[in-house]
């Protein structure tokens, strides 16, 4: 096994134990970005300078989408938390594919760091683990709000290019709603192996949080019933 997915493996075990530590501490059916606004969105892809090999970042084209606004942890609203911006693209013919951005910076270093911010305007997103992709790894980033987002890319280190806008518009009666980028994945915009064992154990661990949410809730009811 490489020193790569040794360490990915180690993360994976981590964010888990952080996802189950957090749901431990408040029983909820989502530990983590537990309260959101769920809304309807557009997306408008103008094409890249550049070209990454990615259709759907290269070329002009128009998503229908449905957005999730958050934070991480669920903090009063006047203290700072990790805002999270959750997007799946309709990209048609039943293809589905879900980004998630949280807020970090844009810099070569600060892009792969979760940033606290008091209001999710105030600080630019990224997808903070990269792509796998014909031309590497890209991250993907959201700057903007609240109704309005810029959507660039950018090689790991490298500048980011502009490529499409996101704009929300009205509440949608999908509420709820559950993304996955392990499930549902934009076609060239790959996970790496690397990335799905630091990704899948959290989320294995989440949704085993939502099914024992679920199930007490369903017999407390039934305790009430009977």
């Amino acid at each position: 096994m490489s020193l790569r997915s040794v360490a990915a493996s180690a993360g994976g075990a981590i964010l888990a134990d952080a996802t189950q530590g957090v749901a431990a501490l408040r029983p909820a059916r989502k530990p983590l970005h537990p309260r959101g606004e769920v809304l309807d969105g557009r997306l408008y892809r103008h094409g890249s300078d550049e070209t990454t090999g990615v259709a759907w970042l290269d070329e002009p084209g128009e998503d229908d989408a449905v957005v999730r606004r958050s934070r991480a942890l669920g903090l009063p609203r006047s203290l700072p938390d990790i805002h999270g911006l959750a997007v799946r693209v309709r990209a048609g013919k039943g293809d589905d594919g879900d980004i998630l951005f949280a807020t970090t910076g844009l810099g070569r270093v600060t892009r792969f760091f979760l940033t606290a911010a008091r209001s999710p305007s105030s600080r630019p997103m990224t997808t903070l683990l990269p792509y796998d992709t014909d031309a590497g790894a890209l991250l993907l980033a959201a700057d903007g709000g609240p109704e309005r987002y810029e959507l660039s890319w950018a090689r790991a280190s490298g500048e980011w290019h502009h490529f499409g806008v996101l704009l929300l518009s009205r509440r949608t009666e999908e509420s709820e709603i559950s993304f996955d980028p392990l499930m549902h994945q934009i076609e060239g915009l790959r996970q790496y192996p690397s990335v799905r064992r630091l990704r899948s154990p959290a989320y294995v661990r989440a949704r085993r949080s939502r099914a024992d949410t679920d199930t007490d809730t369903t017999t407390e009811e039934n305790h009430h019933v009977h």
